[in-house]
């Protein structure tokens, strides 16, 4: 069996892994393919960036934005209302490049 399915890429803050995980199973169960985050913790919360160092930060940036061309939809993880830098890049990407974006939670 072929079958057409939906590709979205899931976007937010990785403080919020919980919800990742579990949009990705509800996601998944309801046939589509989701591309999400590929490494959770990059350092301690207030060294952002310092085990990975900033290359591979950078690395890992654009590799979302890849993500997010190769998707059919934008899913942000937005829990509590917040959307930090990185996800607004994100989300401007995604408008840029025609990308419909769904919300977690109703934005204000």
């Amino acid at each position: 069996m072929i079958a057409e399915y939906e590709i979205v890429c899931l976007c937010g803050s990785t403080r919020f892994i919980d919800q990742f995980l579990d949009e990705q199973w509800r996601m998944t169960l309801e046939k589509k393919i989701v591309l999400s985050v590929g490494v959770w913790r990059q350092g301690p919360p207030d060294h952002a960036g310092e085990w990975i160092g900033k290359d591979v930060k950078e690395m890992l940036d654009d590799m979302h934005l890849r993500k997010i061309d190769m998707s059919d939809r934008v899913h942000i993880i937005n829990v509590g209302g917040y959307i930090g830098d990185s996800t607004r890049r994100e989300i401007e990407h995604a408008k840029k490049t025609g990308k419909p974006i769904t919300y977690l939670e109703p934005i204000a």
